[in-house]
């Protein structure tokens, strides 16, 4: 074999030790497997941190003392709480570490490009990196909030499934909670997460309409929200909670596969873009090349009589 083709062997060989060493550690960091041992390691002490902050919005004194240098309101501040919450973050502390980024990235925007752009229009990119740089944390903070709503509206109709077989088998409806999501953990932990948050706060003390109905109020949850104004109604008109859930349940089932209906549906028109502009011009290359070479060195080295 030539040189050329152990090189090509030799650069394939490392392209796909590389890309199977990196596929693996990143399947084995989220394998069912190893998400349950963290499960089991960290338990204790999701539990103690579950107690403490989770239940309180409220700042301490350092975190008011940090609060009145933040160039936002308290109003303001109570709103990107409510939003954070939707994240997954809960706590005052999650936003001022939000309202940090903001400032901390606007800034390394500016000062980046200040020094690698030139001419006139510097000070302008500077300050379109600023506000890029200051809009980038409300970005992923936004993208984190669609991705937790859609694992929760995925997984409302199994852990509905759940609190049925949980209430028929005798369990009271805040222990069917509690299985429910002990059940969900690796599944969904969005929704595992919001059912130990409700499950929190009856323990607290908080009534169970009201720990509901902040179930849905950090959600934004469409489904969530039904599915609350459904149990305080049966809670308020002592009905079947189980008869009650079956039907919402079979509701929500048919919600999923009309969503992932109307996703396939969306797949062919999608699928335009990459077929024109990255599979058909390789096509062509592969197809036509081959001709199109043979063609040119045909007619390159064709005489015609007289010249």
């Amino acid at each position: 074999m030539s040189e050329m083709t152990l090189a090509f062997i030799a650069l394939f060989a490392s392209v796909a030790v590389l890309a199977g060493t990196v596929t693996s550690a990143v399947l084995g960091r989220t394998s069912v497997g190893r998400r349950r041992l963290f499960g089991i390691i960290g338990a204790d002490t999701a539990a103690v941190a579950a107690d403490g902050p989770l239940l309180s919005d409220a700042p301490t004194a350092g975190q008011q003392k940090i609060a009145a240098f933040v160039p936002k309101s308290p109003a303001n501040m109570g709103r990107l709480q409510k939003r954070l919450a939707a994240a997954g973050y809960h706590g005052y502390t999650p936003a001022l570490i939000f309202v940090a980024a903001e400032v901390l990235c606007g800034v390394l925007g500016f000062v980046i490009v200040s020094f690698t752009a030139s001419g006139r229009s510097a000070f302008l990119l500077a300050l379109g990196a600023a506000f890029i740089g200051y809009r980038l944390p409300t970005y992923v903070v936004t993208h984190r909030v669609t991705r937790r709503q859609k694992q929760i509206e995925n997984g409302l109709p199994d852990a509905l499934d759940l609190l049925i077989v949980s209430l028929e088998a005798g369990l009271a409806l805040d222990q069917a909670i509690l299985k429910c999501s002990e059940e969900l953990a690796i599944a969904y932990p969005a929704l595992s997460e919001e059912l130990q948050m409700i499950n929190i706060e009856t323990r607290a003390g908080k009534p169970r309409i009201e720990a509901l109905k902040n179930f849905a109020a950090r959600t934004e949850v469409d489904d969530a929200r039904a599915l609350v104004a459904m149990l305080v109604q049966t809670d308020r008109f002592g009905t079947s909670v189980a008869q009650a859930l079956r039907t919402h349940a079979e509701e929500s089932r048919i919600k999923r596969r009309q969503r992932a209906e109307e996703k396939a549906a969306k797949l062919s028109v999608k699928l335009i873009f990459p077929l024109v502009f990255c599979l058909l011009p390789a096509f062509f290359v592969v197809a036509v090349g081959p001709a199109l070479i043979k063609f040119v060195d045909f007619f390159g080295n064709l005489k015609f009589p007289g010249k």
